[in-house]
């Protein structure tokens, strides 16, 4: 929602809005003039000619109750994203199961460093553009595109990023070959370009059917357009030569870790050039990006100990973000896991079990439920048991989740790793939930001490 907020705002807009809890982007949005309420209630809709809410609103909530017999048009917040997709002349649309943020990230720092006035929704902060969202005047929008639920089909891209293609929101899709449907549907929207894994099966089983679109591939062997030779990594650097239909474009040097980054700036690299971006403002546009806030975000070293925060909450993103912490030799990593809704974590617990074993030392918090009721009566025991040697802090299954338990649970695995963690580790904490919050906590012992 925020970087809806700021696109909109950004366009002269007049916004309100709401949440159920004090945060850091809540003090943004309101810095920029936009009254929010804490709390939902009927009475915060008035005078309101459009209502928009997340897919997270329960149904039973009372101001979503109050919206939808105010007579008040009211859309899900992607239903609001299609129609400012569909306003753009060059709607990039970054789709994928793992990598959206980050490739949506490094194509807004590529255009916006080659000083092209973008419009950008990103579902992480970017510091180049001072948050999620901009809105800019040229024809072109980069726009991360999820789909969950569906909710991308609801967009109009111009160009289609498509990352990969894995197992992820089962209990909505039910099967990999739905998912791989709904990505077919995505790709035969697209009007003008797709951009695509050429190394990703899944992803290459998407094209079929689909016809009259420029299609480009990059991917990790010269069977594609763009491919990287010579790879080197160095801590967090990681270098390769950019390769295009066999010949040498230059070496780009990203300061984010892993191979997965490596896929993610190619396809960048492809949109940007599709756009008309010189190869050159491309390199400069990787060299300047340091990574979206949340994707191996490094928040501290503390007595020489390295602390750095994770949005992964897929097992394949796990293990990419894991693997590359392993390499990154240090003494020992520590990675603390808040496992992110019940569904998730019941239908892919044993992916889940294999990946975390990759880090020396696998924490586990309780499971956020997020939108869901645990109909699946998983808890993190469950998780916890298939993993040798893991750690994690039992809880009364049956007792309501407060902000208060959900601290205690917090605290005790902070209190772990500062009694336990050396100099020259790294302490990861990882999931799309509040975990981050984990890592501060540590920090601010770590200090204290």
């Amino acid at each position: 929602m925020y970087p809806l907020a700021q696109i909109l705002h950004g366009q002269g807009f007049y916004l309100t809005g709401s949440d159920n809890n004090e945060t850091e982007t809540l003090d943004a949005v309101r810095s920029m003039g936009i009254p929010v309420f804490i709390g939902q209630k009927a009475e915060n809709i008035e005078g309101a000619d459009l209502i928009v809410h997340t897919a997270a609103i329960m149904a039973d909530n009372p101001e979503l109750v109050a919206a939808r017999s105010s007579g008040v048009p009211v859309l899900e917040r992607a239903d609001l994203l299609g129609i400012i997709t569909d306003r753009y002349e060059r709607a990039i649309c970054v789709s994928g199961t793992h990598g959206k943020t980050s490739t949506t990230s490094m194509i807004t720092q590529i255009m916006y460093t080659a000083g092209i006035d973008i419009s950008a929704y990103i579902g992480g902060k970017l510091p180049c553009i001072g948050g999620s969202g901009r809105a800019g005047k040229s024809d072109i929008l980069v726009c991360e595109s999820c789909e969950f639920e569906d909710h991308f089909l609801k967009f109009s891209p111009d160009i289609s990023v498509v990352l990969n293609i894995d197992a992820d929101h089962l209990d909505y899709f039910g099967s990999l070959d739905n998912i791989i449907r709904s990505f077919i549907k995505f790709n035969q929207k697209t009007s003008k370009c797709i951009i695509i894994n050429g190394s990703d099966e899944n992803s290459m089983k998407s094209l079929e059917g689909v016809s009259g679109k420029e299609i480009i591939t990059f991917g990790s062997s010269s069977d594609c357009f763009y491919y990287p030779e010579n790879i080197s990594h160095d801590g967090l650097l990681t270098s390769y030569d950019a390769m295009y239909r066999g010949k040498k474009l230059g070496r780009i040097t990203l300061h984010v870790a892993g191979i997965h980054n490596v896929m993610n700036s190619l396809a960048a690299v492809a949109a940007a050039r599709y756009c008309g971006v010189e190869f050159e403002h491309i390199v400069k546009g990787l060299e300047e990006f340091r990574g979206a806030k949340r994707r191996f975000d490094k928040l501290g070293e503390v007595n020489g100990i390295t602390v750095v925060d994770d949005y992964a909450h897929h097992p394949t993103e796990l293990e990419a973000t894991l693997n590359a912490a392993m390499e990154m030799k240090f003494r020992k990593v520590w990675a603390i896991f808040q496992p992110f809704t019940f569904s998730r974590t019941s239908l892919l617990l044993d992916d889940f079990a294999r990946v975390l074993q990759i880090p020396d030392h696998a924490l586990l918090t309780d499971i956020m439920g997020s939108r869901e009721k645990n109909t699946y009566g998983i808890f993190t025991r469950h998780l916890a048991e298939k993993i040798p040697g893991c750690i994690w802090f039992p809880q009364d299954e049956t007792a309501e989740w407060t902000d208060e338990r959900k601290y205690f649970n917090f605290q005790q695995i902070c209190d772990h790793v500062c009694e336990n963690a050396q100099p020259g580790d790294l302490v990861i904490t990882l999931g799309c939930g509040d975990a981050y919050k984990i890592a501060k906590m540590i920090i601010k012992k770590l200090s204290d001490k």
